[in-house]
């Protein structure tokens, strides 16, 4: 993997943890009286697991954005325009839209990744959290199933991302439905 495009997926990722970050409050009175699932990690679990899976994403991103950009450029050295399994068409161009198809899977799904936060912290809207989240795992599925694509190791080592967000969807829900809305 290339170090300016870990450290383009570090910083994007970074970017993500800060903006979800800053709308994060698990201390704020509203959050503190939320009826909670018993099996609710302890508050410790999340800022560990978060550290861990964004270090992955980053990493992971990398490794599978610097095996599109190398499958481009050995198809651009070679001219072979031939068809292959990473592209939506024949040769280099198919290539070059597998690697712009990743970094906007990439884009979308930090989005919908920081934006859980907005709607859960600040828009105190559990309900709209949980759906949302339901998004976010169907990209970060996405998003492994892309990576596996491009490089089988790197995707393996992302599917605890998509796991996790599953489980924060299932959480999300629960606490929704434990908090339902005041009428009035």
């Amino acid at each position: 993997m290339k170090p300016r495009t870990l450290a383009w997926t570090a910083a994007a990722t970074a970017a993500t943890a800060a903006l979800g970050g800053a709308a994060t409050e698990p201390r704020s009175a509203w959050y503190l009286r939320l009826r909670k699932p018993d099996w609710q990690p302890p508050a410790a679990v999340f800022p560990v697991v978060w550290t861990a899976l964004y270090a992955d994403i980053a990493v992971t991103s990398a490794v599978a954005l610097d095996r599109a950009a190398a499958i481009d450029s050995a198809a651009a050295l070679d001219g072979s325009g031939s068809n292959d399994d990473l592209g939506a068409g024949p040769g280099a161009a198919g290539r070059r839209r597998e690697l712009l198809s990743y970094q906007r899977a990439l884009a979308l799904n930090l989005v919908l990744n920081a934006a859980w936060s907005w709607f859960f912290w600040r828009s105190r809207k559990p309900w709209l959290a949980a759906a949302e989240a339901g998004l976010l795992t169907a990209s970060s599925a996405d998003l492994v199933r892309r990576t596996h694509r491009l490089d089988r190791a790197a995707g393996v080592s992302l599917a605890p991302y998509a796991a996790w967000c599953g489980f924060a969807t299932v959480l999300s829900a629960a606490i929704a439905r434990l908090n339902p809305p005041r009428k009035g």
